[in-house]
């Protein structure tokens, strides 16, 4: 089709761990700006908000996981607006494998009365921990199908009421928005490189509908966001039984 994007994963400068610390940095912090500018951490919240409120009326503090979370600055933002939403009974953990991006979260938070704490986890080996809702940005399209689908289905098992993915489309105008996003929003190399990379190797809303179905999530609502992203939210049915 004219407007489609052939599916290509190549590997990204961030994930290579010789990436020198200096390069990383820059680039976690080109990624926040461009994750602040998309309404990540706001859109995460607004769905993790309503799935607590539903599927925890009542029953005291609730535990948000961030499978993957980077640098934290989506962690961070997202733990503010849960406040803001829920009240203090709401508490948010970042994971990330990277030792490096959990350190500069830790320095994020330090000294800051935000209900956030992080810990180097790398989720596809280890699992994710059990909760109420795991949240995610940016991290499927990293993984082949196998590997996301079965990240997905372990996050499903883990949370309590729900989970929400954030990331990107693959299609021509998310390619051109990345280029052009990562040119004015961010100085970083390793951001200008890996952003278009990204793209080419996310998926369409189609290809996600797939991914959950083979995840077990047959109930799952892909939301097609701005600026060429997908939003996925499934919840927990009242019995507790996955759907």
């Amino acid at each position: 089709m004219r407007w489609s994007l052939p599916q290509a994963r190549q590997p990204e400068l961030m994930d290579d761990p010789a990436l020198p610390a200096v390069d990383h940095l820059a680039a976690l912090r080109a990624l926040a700006r461009i994750n602040g500018a998309s309404r990540t951490a706001a859109r995460l919240a607004a769905k993790a908000g309503a799935i607590l409120d539903t599927g925890r009326a009542g029953t005291g503090a609730a535990l948000v996981v961030d499978v993957a979370c980077g640098g934290g600055d989506v962690t961070l933002d997202l733990a503010r607006r849960l406040r803001r939403q829920l009240g203090p009974r709401v508490r948010v953990v970042g994971l990330d494998m990277s030792a490096r991006a959990i350190d500069r979260s830790r320095n994020l938070v330090a000294g800051n009365a935000i209900p956030a704490t992080f810990a180097v986890r790398d989720v596809i080996a280890e699992g994710c921990p059990p909760c109420d809702v795991v949240v995610s940005s940016l991290f499927l399209h990293h993984l082949d199908d196998p590997t996301a689908s079965r990240l997905l289905r372990d996050m499903a098992t883990a949370a309590r009421c729900g989970v929400v993915v954030s990331d990107l489309v693959r299609s021509r105008v998310g390619l051109a928005l990345a280029v052009v996003g990562t040119t004015l929003l961010a100085s970083s190399r390793v951001a200008r490189v890996d952003g278009p990379l990204s793209v080419r190797a996310a998926r369409t809303p189609r290809e996600y509908r797939s991914l959950c179905t083979r995840a077990g999530l047959h109930s799952a609502v892909i939301h097609r966001t701005w600026p060429e992203r997908v939003l996925i939210e499934w919840r927990r049915d009242p019995a507790g039984a996955a759907r």
